[in-house]
């Protein structure tokens, strides 16, 4: 189970802190458990100040402080407080990342049958579409749905998550897409083949929970092949 530590301080020396835990950070490399930090300052009271570090398990944390440069640099640190720092042990019973859960609803509901469902609700009005295989960029919404509408009409499809990696504002997901040749695609008749391809999609929230950007990259030129395009080049 996860396990996060709360630290929680009064100090007017933050910029001194900050400098510490950056040497934690660099002599504690490949030794120490600790695998996220956050630190924050109260809006209300700049001298509140609360260190939130993650650890794999409350195992992994014990582990970790009895490091020597942990034990050292938390003396350095107490000795820039106002008191004595608290702590807050907790076992973390939900992590929910919401941005990376959107991500993967986006890929569920252009993937299912019938008629396509509003996507308002995962793509910003202004949505920004970057697809190598295109001439230009799709701007906005509407764009969009035209092009999920394209390949819904050649193909019958689902995607597979592999995996995803979430930073900042961004969501990158691996996909695998299986699909089965329905109707024209990019001028090739419908030939009924089950075709797949793999690819990257990297998605820009705008933070309200929507997508606001999107870079893809996938093989089409695997997929050509895959309906027989590039026979007629090897003949």
């Amino acid at each position: 189970m996860t396990f996060v530590q709360l630290i929680d301080c009064r100090t007017s020396r933050l910029d001194e802190m900050n400098r510490l835990i950056d040497q934690w950070v660099e002599q504690t490399r490949g030794k120490r458990t600790a695998t996220h930090a956050v630190i924050g300052t109260d809006r209300s009271d700049a001298a509140h100040v609360v260190e939130i570090v993650e650890f794999p398990s409350y195992d992994e944390a014990m582990r970790n402080s009895k490091l020597p440069e942990t034990d050292r640099i938390f003396r350095e640190m107490a000795a820039l407080c106002e008191g004595t720092p608290t702590f807050t042990d907790l076992d973390v019973v939900r992590d929910e990342p919401l941005e990376a859960a959107a991500a993967r609803r986006f890929f569920e509901t252009i993937a299912v049958r019938g008629p396509l469902p509003p996507l308002n609700g995962l793509l910003a009005e202004n949505y920004h579409h970057h697809d190598p295989g295109e001439e230009q960029d799709a701007l906005g919404l509407d764009n969009m749905r035209r092009e999920i509408e394209m390949w819904r009409g050649a193909f019958d499809f689902t995607f597979s998550v592999e995996d995803q990696l979430t930073q900042g504002d961004r969501v990158c997901t691996r996909w695998t897409w299986n699909g089965v040749q329905r109707g024209e695609f990019l001028g090739l008749p419908n030939t009924g083949r089950e075709v797949s391809m793999t690819g990257t999609t990297v998605f820009r929230f705008d933070g309200t929970g929507r997508i606001r950007e999107g870079w893809w990259q996938y093989d089409r030129l695997g997929l050509m092949e895959q309906l027989g395009a590039l026979d007629a080049l090897e003949n």
